[in-house]
């Protein structure tokens, strides 16, 4: 008689474990790529589009891989999609050009990230010792920085003259697009950062208990000023990216990359109150959302109903995080 309420409860340990929430992740996966090919045919199943998904995967996917690290640490940024649009009309005025014209384009990679390493400090410094809440303070970053984008540019597409940065960051390397490249390194060192070094436990012991933390002898403050500086390096570098993708910088860029981006990483299975992370979801996350996108192109479905269908699997993840929560708490 003790088999099923047995089996019910190795079936809620393994959904609730990093294995089983990966494996859920692998299989919504497969199943978004089986709807794919059985829609959309051979214009899905293809090397092209899957490096094209993977394009399109890897600004978004870098932003998340940083944000998984503020989110677990007990935080959230709303700024990230102005801040990358800052920081890329910031690496294409025309006196910036100037100099990566007379000197190197790494004078624009190198302004594109001091500008978002800049935000990301501000907002670190508001957070942390400024006692403001994360999502206020990320709120009027957002505006200013999306309004000071504006100002910079004067609501003009700035187009970047400068060929020798587009000729490195959308090259390919044995077939696959360096910009993929930058997303795997990122996820890569991501990974280890969390789960093998002293910084990774620090931001999993803020985000879980901020107050136990200090009593351990982190400083709770310094440390989260630290993620929202490493948030706002990793927008600089998105910034860059899309530079190279779309050769232009503009104050528009970046709309609604802070939801796609705290979307992916709730799906992967990181905590929204903070404590737990994933790289690793939070890159299946990722893939999920963009092969979703890839597939309603595809076959000419309305934007209207991909917001839909993407707000109807933040609700389910939620929900599940709630659910899978909930029973770990049960003795």
């Amino acid at each position: 008689m003790r088999v099923a309420p047995q089996g019910a409860a190795r079936v809620g340990a393994l959904l609730s474990s990093p294995a089983g929430r990966n494996l859920g992740l692998v299989i919504a996966l497969l199943l978004l790529c089986v709807i794919g090919a059985a829609t959309a045919g051979d214009r899905f199943a293809t090397f092209d589009n899957m490096m094209t998904i993977l394009r399109l995967a890897s600004v978004v996917g870098v932003v998340s891989v940083a944000m998984t690290f503020v989110i677990t640490g007990g935080g959230i940024d709303l700024s990230v999609g102005a801040v990358m649009a800052l920081a890329s009309v910031w690496a294409t005025t025309l006196a910036t050009q100037q100099m990566a014209a007379d000197f190197h384009w790494i004078v624009m990679v190198t302004t594109a990230l001091l500008v978002g390493a800049g935000a990301g400090l501000i907002n670190g410094l508001l957070i942390a010792y400024g006692r403001m809440a994360p999502f206020i303070a990320t709120l009027a970053m957002m505006a200013a920085a999306r309004g000071l984008a504006e100002l910079i540019s004067d609501r003009q597409t700035q187009v970047v003259t400068e060929t020798g940065l587009v000729d490195f960051f959308g090259a390919e390397v044995l077939g696959v697009p360096v910009l993929v490249i930058i997303f795997a390194l990122t996820a890569a060192g991501g990974w280890v950062l969390l789960n093998r070094t002293t910084f990774g436990r620090r931001t999993l012991a803020v985000g879980g208990n901020p107050e136990a933390a200090r009593l351990a002898g982190i400083d709770v403050r310094r440390h989260s000023a630290i993620l929202y500086l490493l948030v706002g390096l990793a927008c600089g570098l998105a910034a860059v990216m899309l530079l190279a993708r779309t050769t232009a910088g503009t104050s528009t860029h970046g709309g609604l990359l802070e939801l796609d981006a705290i979307a992916a990483v709730v799906i992967g299975g990181t905590l929204l109150s903070g404590g737990r992370g994933t790289i690793v979801g939070t890159v299946f996350g990722v893939l999920i959302f963009t092969t979703l996108t890839n597939v309603f192109i595809l076959n000419n479905l309305d934007s209207s109903a991909q917001a839909v269908a993407k707000g109807a699997i933040i609700v389910a993840a939620v929900l599940l995080q709630q659910r899978v929560a909930a029973r770990g708490s049960k003795p």
